[in-house]
């Protein structure tokens, strides 16, 4: 045992020397090296570590600082604003009689390049890879690279890095975009560029922001929390991990009452998984931590960034995603308006998915520039491939992306940098008239075809391709055989769409959607029962979200009796192609606020039958008929398959029309009618908080479970109605 311990302190002591030594060694974080650019005109930061107390001197371009290394070892200082200078120079970092000497420093603009895949593509992997490998040729391009490096708390080093000189030995594994930028600024500034390379393929937005990003937009302000009780320096940590502890220690003495007694010991606690700490590089904050926070608060001018394709079915939340991480950077860099140039992901097949979902993001990606100051959006849909992800020509991209910067951050002038945006519509007889911003000198379209890409729709017929005419410099003039009065205008809003609208400087326009979507109505026309019945609800269920926002929503303040209750679904992708069901029963509440959808918070939950359906429909395969004799399972809850009630003919596995409601009560949601008898469900809405992808059909799926479970029909229809109806009692 004595020797255990002697062994163990002996251990402690030459670790204990090993700290002190490396605690007193000079060092550079790896961002300060050899090659590297200084940004000019601006205070640029410059720190490391020495000896705790010790003096540091830096000298670099006639200035001399003065720093002193804290009891941690660290220290830091700035140069005043330094001038560009395309001239190899020394810093030299001294203290004590130790000096470090970097050599081949410049000083220019220096740009953070980050995303995913299509920031980290490389020039040996884009478009004319030798020619443009052997012509580069810039020395005035420098490049580095952290290593991938996850990592749950922020880091102040990094694993690997070191900048390069650009050429035709170096530059095969430059990201491309960031390359092909750089090589545009530096051909219109002539000054250094320096370009810090933050991307790894197949990542998503979350891990590259930093947590008070999260922090500081209130719609992201669940991301935060769920970070900061993994943070065992947190007071939520502690909180958790001290009831979970208490809970341990209770269970302990418990057990060892019951050994005593001799009982079964009961199941200990089990550990709390919202303090288990982040393990994947796509969690939160896990990639800032780890690759961007070593660089803070090196001097940058701006940021590029491509991203996308890892969230592209989020719709407008990437929008709030977007501002933690502008916002973030932002704040960590103290820089009030960084600059935020950024790529709208191209065309892609993505699978069997919905083809207007990657139109939703594109529409969503649009609207960051709208909502966040000093950002840019350069639009790819013309130089894509709808078989790759990864579009090869990267060149464009660059100077696009370059464009935006040279107006908007260097003053230059005479560049049109932005293709057209929608201003406006207006209707004029059976046409729409469509005015764009950033036409440059004027529309045109890129392949001298008809423009095309556009529709529009009236209250009687929904989406048609429309003819497009440019009118004038800025306006597009749109008509569709047999469509009058049109109310509402889409363009682009396809996954494959690749529009020949652009400017005559050949810059694309982006995707959009104006307009009111009109309330496409067949129901009186299809069942005249409906006529003698009174409207609650009405919802468009493209807006499908948690919190059940109804177009329409009379129940408020009703006091009036009913005697039947109707529920009415449309589901298609045209006015031409709609499936519809219409089924109204017996009253089986006398409470209008719980016939709607069951969400959380309504305390509506029924499992029961219901008499005298009347059913109405077009879905072939669904009976109709009146007086039908069915049940409805309508809750907020989770369910599984086991027939609790045993409901007559239901399934024991399967979930159909007879399932078992369980925990959570604000869980996975259900809202189905059923054909008892026939085993048939007439309409399902399950799980709207999935929105687009909520499960939702009418007749029996044809899946795995007949009453829509897991199924995410909804992202099938881009028409998606539900009404609900109450016949008044006499």
């Amino acid at each position: 045992m004595t020797r255990t311990l002697f062994q163990t302190i002996s251990l402690l002591a030459v670790m204990l020397l090993a700290t002190t030594v490396n605690a007193q060694e000079l060092k550079l974080p790896l961002v300060f090296s050899d090659h590297m650019v200084l940004q000019q005109a601006v205070k640029a930061p410059i720190w490391g570590w020495a000896a705790p107390g010790s003096d540091v001197t830096i000298t670099f371009a006639g200035q001399t600082l003065n720093a002193k290394a804290d009891a941690s070892g660290k220290w830091q200082t700035a140069f005043a604003p330094l001038k560009a200078s395309a001239e190899s120079a020394e810093l030299k970092v001294s203290s004590g009689d130790q000096t470090l000497t970097l050599s081949d420093v410049l000083v220019g603009e220096v740009w953070l390049c980050s995303g995913q895949s299509n920031m980290e593509w490389t020039v040996s992997r884009s478009n004319n890879p030798d020619q443009e490998i052997a012509n580069a040729k810039h020395p005035l391009i420098r490049h580095i690279k952290p290593a991938r490096n996850p990592q749950m708390m922020p880091q102040e080093a990094f694993k690997d890095a070191k900048w390069t000189v650009c050429s035709p030995e170096t530059v095969a594994n430059y990201t491309a975009v960031g390359y092909f930028f750089a090589r545009h600024l530096q051909a219109e500034l002539n000054v250094p560029i320096g370009l810090l390379n933050c991307s790894w393929g197949g990542t998503r937005i979350e891990p590259w922001t930093p947590r008070i990003g999260f922090k500081i937009v209130t719609e992201t302000n669940d991301i935060y929390e769920d970070v900061l009780v993994k943070d065992p320096t947190s007071q939520q940590y502690k909180a958790v991990a001290d009831a979970y502890l208490n809970a341990v220690n209770s269970w302990l003495d418990a057990s060892k009452a019951e050994v005593t007694a001799q009982k079964t010991i009961s199941t200990p606690p089990s550990y709390p998984k919202q303090i288990q700490p982040y393990t994947s590089h796509q969690s939160p904050t896990m990639l800032y931590n780890g690759m961007v926070n070593p660089l803070v608060p090196f001097a940058i001018k701006g940021s590029i960034w491509y991203q996308g394709e890892s969230n592209h079915g989020e719709g407008m939340r990437y929008v709030d995603k977007t501002k933690a991480l502008v916002e973030g950077w932002r704040q960590v860099w103290g820089i009030k308006d960084l600059p935020y140039y950024y790529v709208q992901i191209a065309p892609y097949q993505y699978g069997s998915e919905d083809p207007k979902r990657l139109a939703d993001f594109w529409v969503a990606q649009a609207e960051i520039e709208k909502q966040i100051p000093n950002t840019g959006m350069v639009v790819v849909s013309d130089i894509g491939n709808l078989k790759d992800i990864h579009p090869k020509n990267k060149q464009d991209v660059g100077k696009r992306l370059a464009n935006f910067a040279l107006v908007k951050d260097y003053g230059k002038t005479g560049i049109v940098y932005h293709g057209p945006v929608f201003k406006s519509f207006k209707q004029d007889g059976d046409k729409l008239v469509v005015t764009f911003d950033h036409v440059g000198s004027g529309l045109a379209a890129r392949d001298d075809q008809p423009i095309n890409e556009f529709q529009i729709g009236s209250a009687e017929k929904t989406w048609t391709d429309a003819k497009a005419t440019i009118v004038g410099t800025d306006s597009i003039e749109l008509t569709a055989e047999g469509l009058t009065a049109p109310c509402i205008v889409r363009f682009a809003y396809h996954k494959l769409a690749t529009p020949n609208l652009m400017n005559k400087e050949g810059l694309p326009a982006q995707t959009f959607m104006a307009g009111e979507m009109p309330k496409w109505d067949n129901l009186s026309k299809n069942v005249e029962e409906s006529t003698k019945f009174q409207l609650m609800y009405d919802m468009d269920l493209t807006k499908l979200d948690q919190n059940v926002n109804y177009d329409v929503n009379n129940t408020t303040g009703y006091t009036g009796k009913f005697s039947r209750i109707a529920y009415y679904l449309e589901l298609g992708n045209t006015l031409e192609d709609l499936k519809w069901v219409y089924v109204s029963m017996d009253a089986f509440t006398d409470d209008a606020g719980k016939i709607g959808i069951p969400k959380f918070g309504t305390k509506a939950e029924f499992q029961m039958p219901v008499k005298n359906l009347n059913i109405y429909s077009n879905v072939e395969g669904l009976k109709t008929g009146n007086g039908v004799e069915g049940n409805i399972e309508f809750w907020p809850n989770n369910y599984g398959g086991g027939n609790a009630k045993n409901v007559p003919g239901a399934s024991s596995s399967k979930y159909d029309f007879g399932d078992q409601i369980s925990q959570p009560q604000n869980g996975y949601g259900c809202m189905q009618v059923h054909n008892t008898k026939l085993k048939q469900t007439i309409f399902a809405l399950n799980k709207w908080t999935n929105g687009n992808n909520a499960d939702m059909g009418i007749g029996n799926s044809s899946g795995a479970h007949p009453d829509w479970t897991f199924s995410n029909a909804g992202k099938n229809y881009t028409v998606k109605r539900l009404r609900v109806l109450v016949l008044p009692a006499d």
